[in-house]
């Protein structure tokens, strides 16, 4: 595709957290330039940051990245919730596991709601991040059926499971909760790399904030299902 990694980013340091060290040696393998800056030093406190100390450290990473170009950031296990000084210097997209439209949180608090309120469908949704966690508008999306051969016996076995149980040991190990996650999941990485390549052919652009279409149209999302489902074909096939 038409798109390359200028930098990869982390708001944590080698020798933070073993998990981030290997990626950082990943990324090291790669030959990509690589910029660290500890949130966790930046603040030097346990407490949740406040809206300025956000804002601080955000202006901190701006300058850190200033050499480089970039026209989109893919927001991948970032943690951190973004400042408005930090949305408005980029253009991030970032991963959630429901549709437009669909419950916000967590992926186990998305599933567990999926659960209550007996949902036919879901998918995975990318969006533009703002400061509103998960409220960000739509860029692209895909979507599948929660119901079926595979999934049918699995909500019949619901039973009266209530959403207190749900969110409890019993209701997180029933099967349909990993069902559900498991088909999110393996649509996740199809999803990213089709919504990248849209942006980058310029299928999808986004503008002041807005997605807008070839014509500068504004759009709820571009739906991706057919490319993410031939992807998931071609994979299965082995080609």
């Amino acid at each position: 595709m038409p798109a390359r990694i200028s930098f990869v980013f982390s708001n944590r340091e080698p020798g933070e957290h073993s998990e981030s060290d290997r990626f950082f040696e990943l990324v090291n393998g790669y030959g990509l330039p690589l910029v660290t800056i500890s949130s966790r030093r930046f603040w030097g406190r346990a407490v949740p940051p406040t809206p300025q100390d956000r804002e601080a450290y955000d202006s901190r990473v701006i300058q850190g990245l200033a050499k480089f170009s970039t026209g989109i950031c893919l927001l991948a296990g970032y943690m951190l919730i973004a400042s408005p000084l930090l949305c408005r210097r980029y253009n991030m997209i970032n991963l959630h596991p429901a549709t437009p439209g669909g419950p916000k949180g967590t992926w186990q608090e998305v599933t567990r709601q999926l659960m209550e309120q007996g949902a036919q469908a879901t998918g995975v949704m990318m969006h533009l991040a703002t400061p509103e966690l998960d409220q960000g508008p739509p860029v692209a999306y895909c979507r599948f059926p929660l119901r079926g051969e595979t999934f049918d016996p699995l909500w019949r076995n619901m039973g009266d499971i209530t959403v207190t149980k749900i969110k409890g040991i019993n209701g997180d190990d029933h099967p349909l909760f990993y069902l559900i996650r498991q088909e999110g999941l393996r649509r996740e990485f199809p999803l990213i790399l089709a919504t990248i390549r849209l942006l980058a052919e310029g299928g999808v652009k986004i503008e002041g904030g807005r997605v807008v279409d070839r014509s500068g149209a504004s759009i709820p999302g571009y739906d991706l299902t057919g490319e993410v489902e031939e992807a998931l074909t071609r994979s299965s096939h082995g080609s």
